[in-house]
């Protein structure tokens, strides 16, 4: 058959246009599932068929052509001949849990991840795991496993599929209570149908091979029945022959070959608070997967519904239901259901909408007020089927008068019946002091605020009771419920239908202002939050405005942030405080950022925890998790909040990403300048100790070879030259040391008190040994105070200052100058060169920053003046360079240091 079709397929390409592409959508499925570990799926009409005998026996086949085979875990039911198969099989070891009391083994997912094979065989898809554990079932740690790119076996009855759970209750009477997503068996790389005839299961069944004799003789009586068995079977080969269809039209798509296999069917069902509501969607599973067509699941909301109680739970049950069988699922609003499905449809491209059979009553019925038949008849190129369910109908309740004056009265009743009687006390005592011919007007003002306050149903029944009080009170022979006359009859009908249709409409209005006004918060909510996270720059400011005011509109018990650091979650923020989240809550929370889907309360993942954790997605990928305690943890959270939280989880994303896209640009100019100072370093180190080492290498060299032929004066040049050399390289060094010494914080100047004077006379008297050129010229105001500072640090910054000069000095006169202003004692070292470029005079105090000299070239390391504001600021003083100094020309540095007062001069000598 393999080779049949094959070159069927071949044929097939041969004949159609070269040009003709593979589907692009099936590439991108398939590349996808190249992601992840193929699943098989050894499927059975029922329990006993061999399905693990099958399973196994394939491993070991596996096993012995070399692939590394480990069985997770495998249920025998004790088999003899199943367990015999397991011999030679590696084995996990199971996990024990301890619930109740009582000791529950489990399969070890930690330890299959860990242990890593190439196939692993996992038992029972359908189960149901220990409270406790990271998934509630053994399904989604089959996915866990594919995740992580482990091939997996494993075994299912068609049973536990869960769009055919009602199916089988039905023709089995039997409840399932395990079930597994119908996108599992949907997404199986293969499935593998294990099947035997139903008379030969039963005879099974009978010898003791499916279960223990006392077991077997009641699941013969209940569930093994031959009508059951057929049933389940057939079931089986068509969900198994459907598979193997889609696989067809898979690879069809991928080998770019045409043919009548693409289908634009697109089915729509209906969801509604009733019970019939979970039929009507396993309902619509299977008329999809028959029709392998795409679908969606919708409600309608009105605007007057109320937003939590048992209807919007059993809502939100049913299009979970439905999203966990692989439907899109979506909430409309509105006051005109059909109306809205149909726009919807309209929009969304749906050919058949599928819906509940309505419970309404006959006048409903005929009134258009069934759904189901308002749907018939409006739609157009819409098929609609209709689902009957097999709910037993309700008998109908007799409306007794306690019920409907019970402590449940609605409050809107009672404002209408207030209403009412209101207007009625006005028209009495306007008709004694008026006599007014007609009063309906008052009693139309009495439905219109009962319509404006309390809405349609409020307003129909206050029409309704004016109609009497008006016919009662007001309207010959008085106070009977008769009408004398025809026109007055005629008038009061004309006043019903007027006062229940202004009625509707104030009601209307109501609700649509309450919706907008509603819509409008929440908007104005956003808008707020939208605001203060657009002017938040810093990290901490986002995530506490994100905290607080999802803590606001959820009104939930605690939210929390949490943020990668060094590899790990930590908590960043929680309101209200929190010191820290348990294991679970972290393991949760890991979840969700490495996963980047919902895990925690209700969710599959850990869904006993207190948090359900949200990722924060960007472009970039997840940024972080979001935690929120709900203020009620069995219900989940409405539409609204649902749909406000998405919202503000994802500008929250954006504000993070973005500010961790600036610290990441802080980060790389601090890297690029820290580069840019490691090249300049290396380059001043290549040729500032490159350099002397030269001249001294030369010199020692030269005096070894020919010193005792060489004259003396050449000899003391040399020697000469290697002692500058090596004043130079210790000056070189030095500065290094200092620099990396101020960085550090290492230096630490004493506070004595310094003769300024001395310091000038020494640090001039040092260069003038140091340096060859014109003497430097000294201006020393008479009578200088003394200064607290370092005089030897003193003496270092004045003498890099003469360095500085006459490196950059062009060759002309340096002087040096002291003087008193005001409280500070300024010495400055002034040049005749060609100065500093406006720009430059506050970077020239930047490290390795090196100036042009007088001929163009760059001189120095450009530690100098680095070094000496270093040095001036750690001794309370500061510096600066002013240019040009002289003449339009020259540069002078300043640096300035607090001078001691007489007074205080005095009390240190005492």
């Amino acid at each position: 058959m393999g080779s049949i079709f094959q070159r069927s397929v071949d044929s097939l390409a041969n004949d159609r246009n070269s040009e003709r592409r593979p589907d692009p959508d099936a590439l991108l499925a398939l590349a996808e599932k190249g992601k992840r570990g193929r699943l098989l799926v050894f499927l059975g009409a029922a329990p006993g068929v061999g399905k693990t005998y099958a399973m196994l026996q394939r491993a070991r086949q596996m096993r012995e052509e070399g692939v590394d085979v480990v069985v997770g875990l495998v249920e025998t039911h004790s088999r003899a001949e199943t367990e015999a198969l397991t011999a030679g099989l590696e084995i996990l070891p199971r996990r024990t849990v301890l619930w109740q009391g009582r000791k529950i083994e489990e399969f070890d997912l930690d330890a299959a991840l860990a242990r890593r094979p190439k196939l692993i065989v996992v038992d029972e898809l359908a189960h149901s795991n220990a409270p406790e554990s990271r998934h509630p079932k053994r399904w989604q740690d089959v996915e866990e496993l594919l995740d992580a790119r482990i091939d997996v076996w494993t075994a299912l009855n068609i049973q536990h599929l869960e769009s055919l759970a009602d199916v089988v209750s039905r023709i089995t009477g039997v409840t399932v209570r395990e079930t597994v997503p119908d996108v599992v068996l949907r997404d199986a790389d293969d499935i593998v149908l294990v099947d035997i005839t139903s008379e030969e299961l039963i005879q099974r069944l009978k010898d003791g091979k499916v279960y223990l004799p006392e077991t077997a003789q009641l699941a013969q009586q209940k569930f093994f029945t031959l009508r059951n068995l057929t049933a389940l079977r057939e079931i089986a080969l068509r969900r198994t022959a459907a598979r193997v269809d889609d696989q067809m039209v898979e690879q069809l798509r991928q080998g770019a070959i045409g043919g009548p296999w693409e289908t634009s069917e697109r089915l729509l069902v209906c969801v509604g608070p009733d019970a019939l509501s979970m039929d009507v969607v396993r309902a619509a599973s299977r008329l999809a997967t028959g029709l392998n067509a795409s679908w969606l699941a919708a409600t309608v909301d009105r605007p007057n519904d109320e937003v939590g109680g048992a209807r919007a739970a059993a809502v939100d049950a049913a299009l979970r239901l439905a999203q966990s069988l692989g439907a899109d699922t979506t909430r409309l609003v509105g006051h005109d259901l059909p109306a809205e499905l149909l726009r919807y449809a309209e929009r969304e491209n749906i050919t058949q909408i599928v819906v509940g059979r309505s419970k309404a009553g006959l006048l409903r019925r005929l009134a258009g007020l069934s759904l189901s038949d308002a749907l018939a008849r409006r739609a157009s190129l819409v098929g609609v089927h209709v689902v009957t369910g097999d709910q037993p109908r309700e008998a109908p309740r007799r409306l007794r008068l306690a019920d409907a004056l019970g402590r449940d009265l609605p409050i809107g009743a009672l404002a209408a019946a207030g209403s009412v009687a209101a207007a009625v006390a006005v028209g009495e005592a306007l008709d004694r002091w008026l006599r007014l011919p007609n009063l309906s007007m008052i009693f139309l003002i009495a439905v219109l605020v009962s319509a404006a306050r309390f809405g349609v149903r409020s307003a129909i029944l206050a029409a309704l009771l004016s109609f009497l009080a008006y016919d009662f009170f007001f309207v010959p022979p008085y106070y009977q419920f008769s009408v004398a006359e025809p026109q007055e009859f005629f008038a009061l009908v004309i006043f019903l239908a007027v006062a229940s249709l202004v009625g509707w409409l104030a009601g209307r209005a109501r609700d649509q202002e309450r919706l907008a006004r509603a819509s409008a918060q929440a908007t104005r909510a956003l808008f707020e939050f939208s605001r203060k996270l657009s002017g938040s720059a810093a990290l901490d400011d986002i995530l506490e405005t994100t905290t607080v005011y999802a803590h606001k509109t959820l009104e939930a018990r605690s939210v929390v942030m949490l943020l990668p650091e060094d590899g790990e979650l930590a908590l960043s923020i929680a309101w209200p405080p929190i010191d820290a989240l348990d294991p679970g809550e972290n393991g949760a929370a890991r979840w969700a950022f490495d996963k980047s889907e919902p895990a925690g309360r209700q969710t599959g993942t850990l869904p006993n925890v207190r948090f359900q954790f949200r990722p924060l997605v960007t472009s970039r990928g997840v940024v972080g998790v979001c935690g929120v305690e709900p203020a009620n943890r069995d219900a989940p959270l409405s539409p609204n909040l649902e749909h406000a939280l998405n919202l503000m989880l994802e500008q929250a994303a954006i504000a993070i990403d973005r500010a961790l896209l600036v610290k990441d640009s802080v980060r790389a100019v601090a890297l690029e300048e820290n580069e840019k100072l490691r090249g300049t370093l290396l380059a001043s180190l290549s040729h500032d100790l490159r350099t002397p080492l030269a001249t001294i290498t030369g010199a020692v060299t030269t005096l070894r070879k020919f010193g005792d032929d060489m004259p003396s004066e050449q000899r003391a040049d040399l020697l000469a030259s290697i002692e500058e050399e090596s004043g130079r390289l210790n000056r070189f060094i030095a500065n290094l040391l200092d620099m990396s010494r101020i960085e550090a914080g290492a230096i630490k100047p004493k506070r004595d008190l310094v003769d300024v004077v001395e310091v000038v006379r020494a640090a001039v008297e040092r260069a003038g040994k140091a340096f060859a050129g014109p003497p430097i010229v000294t201006s020393l105001a008479r009578d200088l105070p003394y200064v607290r500072g370092d005089a030897n640090l003193l003496e270092q910054v004045l003498f890099n200052l003469l360095d500085n000069a006459h490196k950059y000095g062009g060759g002309g006169r340096v002087s040096v100058h002291a003087r008193r202003d005001g409280a500070n004692v300024l010495v400055s070292v002034t040049d005749e060169g060609p100065g500093i470029k406006p720009s430059e005079l506050e970077r020239v105090f930047e490290k390795f920053y090196r100036g042009g000299k007088a001929d163009g070239r760059r001189a120095g390391t450009g530690l100098g003046l680095s070094i000496n504001r270093g040095l001036i600021e750690a001794m309370g003083g500061r510096i600066w360079a002013e240019s040009p100094a002289v003449k339009r020309r020259g540069a002078r540095v300043i640096f300035a240091m607090p001078a001691v007062e007489a007074r205080e001069l005095a009390e240190t000598a005492s």
